[in-house]
């Protein structure tokens, strides 16, 4: 899933049984270009800092130099810590909560559900917004602790 402040850019449902690799995420990128394109024009890559996890896909060299040809500018997200979770919680303790407690059959169900609670999130609320900004304040605690945790 790729995400700005004004809402989902791009989800992509692995079929079951496939892993995400590098040539699969790879591709993922490109679509994700493309859909940027179309809502920012020419100059799409111009000042978008890409974000994300430490997933072996994500951190592979063939990866970022994929990054690099597309033109993102990406951040390197440290290691995980207490003070600094993945900016992905602030969409998904949402969407665990809409899900949890109800039963799918078939994948379509939870993918369909899903969608239309990620669809629900108004950008005039600021909901995507609200969750880089909080990332943002939680990453400047991070740099001025020096990674240490505190309580």
């Amino acid at each position: 899933m790729f995400w700005d402040q004004d809402g989902i850019l791009l989800v992509d449902c692995l079929p079951k049984g496939q892993a995400i690799n590098v040539g699969y995420y790879s591709s993922l990128l490109v679509q994700l270009k493309d859909i940027l394109k179309g809502k920012h024009g020419r100059n799409v890559t111009k000042g978008v800092l890409f974000l994300h996890d430490n997933a072996p896909a994500h951190r592979a060299l063939a990866t970022r130099k994929k990054l690099a040809y597309l033109g993102f500018q990406h951040l390197d997200h440290p290691p995980y810590s207490l003070d600094l979770p993945p900016l992905d919680y602030h969409l998904f303790s949402g969407l665990k909560n809409q899900l949890k407690g109800r039963h799918f059959s078939p994948d379509a169900e939870v993918i369909a559900a899903a969608e239309t609670w990620l669809d629900g999130q108004p950008s005039e609320c600021f909901f995507f917004l609200n969750g880089l900004q909080k990332f943002e304040q939680r990453a400047e605690k991070f740099i001025e602790l020096r990674g240490e945790y505190v309580e």
